[in-house]
């Protein structure tokens, strides 16, 4: 490891050697670029993240001297790749960096690609505003390239974040349509009683019990088969118990469908949520009596 930091070192000397120096038409910016990304190599063999991170930022540099700004924004990704290790900020800073450019050449597909991982990169920092803008922009570029099934994971994580936040409306708007988009498609529709469960969820979130009947009816009018799935009748139960102010009930729906199919942590924490609110207006209720 010693060795390679050694051998790292060494061509990160011979590179800003040659900058320094004097080349026939961007030659030395060429011969430098060699050399950092022979150094750069030897530091992440070395896992000296920090250091290869920032050879890989130099190595950006050369080439954008030499008006090569696919090779340049290859460098950052890279650069991108040692800091996710080490330092998120400046992770994202690379990778902004690498979608402009890939941006400014047309590389609509790469661009989405890397605003993706930025919003993970959030995601991971649990910063969930700023995921949901940028999964926003990847959506938006997978959508206009026709990545349908990529630009779909990219809403349903703005949704999920959004009813996390407790924006549900956005929320239901973007799993509607996502199941709208799928039940067109051979492949995805087998998804769509998952999104319209998430959809009703949100809905529950909100406590209209007028808006959730309409929103199960338009759920039935888009999917036919919905109304005999479990998805279809554990959202009407709920919304019966929620209407009867019915917490045993409510419980007593979700441990018979948790039976069957294991709930994950987003429909957990929402449905939470609203056996919560329904505790605490039968409280309410009682201290009224």
């Amino acid at each position: 490891m010693g060795d390679q930091i050694a051998r790292g070192e060494e061509f990160m000397k011979k590179a800003e050697k040659k900058l320094s120096g004097w080349g026939l038409f961007g030659s030395k910016y060429d011969d430098a670029a060699d050399l950092f990304d022979k150094a750069a190599n030897c530091f992440k063999l070395a896992k000296s993240w920090d250091r290869a991170g920032a050879v890989y930022v130099k190595l950006a540099s050369c080439h954008l001297k030499l008006d090569s700004k696919h090779e340049a924004a290859g460098a950052y990704a890279n650069a991108a790749h040692c800091y996710k290790k080490t330092n998120i900020r400046e992770a994202i800073s690379c990778l902004e960096q690498a979608v402009h450019m890939f941006l400014d050449i047309g590389r609509l597909n790469m661009s989405a690609r890397y605003y993706k991982e930025i919003a993970e990169l959030y995601e991971q920092e649990q910063n969930l505003g700023q995921a949901i803008t940028y999964y926003e922009k990847a959506a938006d570029l997978f959508q206009s390239e026709d990545v349908t099934t990529t630009a779909n994971q990219c809403k349903q994580k703005i949704a999920e974040f959004s009813a996390k936040l407790e924006k549900y409306q956005r929320a239901i708007e973007i799993f509607e349509e996502i199941a709208q988009h799928s039940i067109k498609n051979n492949l995805l529709k087998y998804g769509v009683r998952g999104h319209l469960l998430n959809a009703g969820i949100c809905q529950l979130c909100r406590g209209d019990v007028v808006a959730i009947n309409n929103a199960l009816e338009r759920y039935q009018e888009l999917d036919p088969t919905f109304s005999g799935t479990r998805e279809c009748k554990l959202l009407v139960d709920l919304e019966a118990a929620i209407d009867e102010e019915d917490v045993a009930k409510f419980t007593g729906c979700l441990k018979e469908y948790d039976s069957m199919t294991k709930l994950d942590e987003w429909r957990t924490t929402l449905l939470l949520r609203v056996k919560e609110a329904l505790k605490a207006k039968e409280l309410e209720e009682d201290d009224l009596t």
